[in-house]
């Protein structure tokens, strides 16, 4: 029997979190109270924001509801780690969909696992060799999860940068957001030594630390982190210009693309055009525009068009064709 409430309101809401009805009857027997103690719990939980359903009936039953807001989730350990280790295998490939908000999320979840749960973490990240895109672009989660934490908290940031070139140098900044291409991460940040905007290629930071130093966030010359850091691309003397042409309306496509492209222009006939620039491979650009899954035509560069022929030939031979 759990006789502190406390930890009784935690055990029946660990409960609750699972997709299915509990019968009254069986939340007191499992947590060892009176349906009474059970409908007072319940009422509790509701008062602090959990949305909680009761059926009628003979025995009743409850479950939680999605509600207006996302009260706090308790985890048990197997679905800590699970979340835990999802969120670093995205989060340190830059995988699309993994954005901002997600590594965030790591950042708190790691913050409050115990340390016997860390180490299952890690040990499970050890062990795991994922499938990259080759150029050894990799981040380890730590990076991403104290940048991440600095952004959030309005905290600056100092780290040790390697550039293209190889040169290194120390960076202290003032972090502003970090922006996935779907391929790398990047940080949007002022940099004090400078007294300009640079964006960093994630991969490329290293010993990252929050200095906890406080700072008022400045105005992003544009209107937002994924518009500077297109333009920022755009300066680069390794960017290339790209253009196809594809045969689905603009916002079928726009749904689809990465956030750093262009909006799709539409054209005559219902189809839209894409273009921008990028320092991508371009391998990976052929497959990017692949994947979205509508048909186009490469205008520009040749080689590019020659990457999608490839491409094509090489899908074609692995079904058989």
């Amino acid at each position: 029997m759990t006789t502190d409430t406390p930890a009784r309101l935690l055990q029946l809401l660990s409960l609750l979190q699972t997709p299915r009805e509990w019968p009254g009857g069986e939340l007191a027997d499992r947590l060892g109270v009176s349906r009474r103690t059970v409908r007072r719990d319940i009422d509790r939980l509701r008062e602090l924001g959990y949305p909680v359903q009761a059926s009628k009936g003979a025995d009743g039953g409850y479950r939680l509801v999605a509600g207006k807001a996302m009260p706090p989730l308790v985890l048990d350990d197997e679905e800590a780690v699970a979340i835990a280790v999802g969120l670093r295998a995205g989060a340190g490939h830059a995988l699309e969909g993994v954005d901002e908000a997600s590594v965030r999320a790591l950042a708190k979840l790691e913050q409050v696992l115990p340390s016997r749960l860390r180490h299952r973490v890690a040990t499970l990240q050890a062990a795991t060799t994922p499938l990259t895109s080759g150029d050894g672009a990799t981040i380890a989660p730590e990076t991403l999860t104290v940048i991440a934490s600095a952004v959030a908290g309005d905290e600056r940031l100092r780290f040790a940068y390697r550039a293209a070139d190889g040169t290194r140098s120390r960076r202290l900044t003032e972090p502003y957001r970090l922006v996935s291409t779907g391929r790398r991460w990047y940080l949007v940040a002022y940099d004090l030594d400078r007294a300009d905007w640079r964006t960093f290629r994630v991969d490329r930071v290293s010993e990252p630390v929050a200095t906890g130093a406080r700072f008022t966030a400045r105005e992003l010359p544009t209107g937002s982190a994924a518009e500077y850091l297109r333009r920022s691309i755009r300066r680069r003397q390794e960017t290339y210009a790209f253009e196809a042409v594809f045969t689905a309306p603009a916002e079928a496509v726009a749904d689809r693309l990465p956030a750093w492209f262009a909006d799709p222009e539409p054209t005559e006939g219902g189809g839209c055009r894409v273009r921008g620039e990028t320092d991508d491979p371009l391998e990976w650009l052929a497959m990017r525009l692949s994947v979205l899954g509508y048909e186009f035509e490469v205008r520009e560069p040749a080689e590019l068009a020659d990457f999608v022929r490839e491409l094509g030939a090489r899908l074609i031979r692995a079904g058989g064709g």
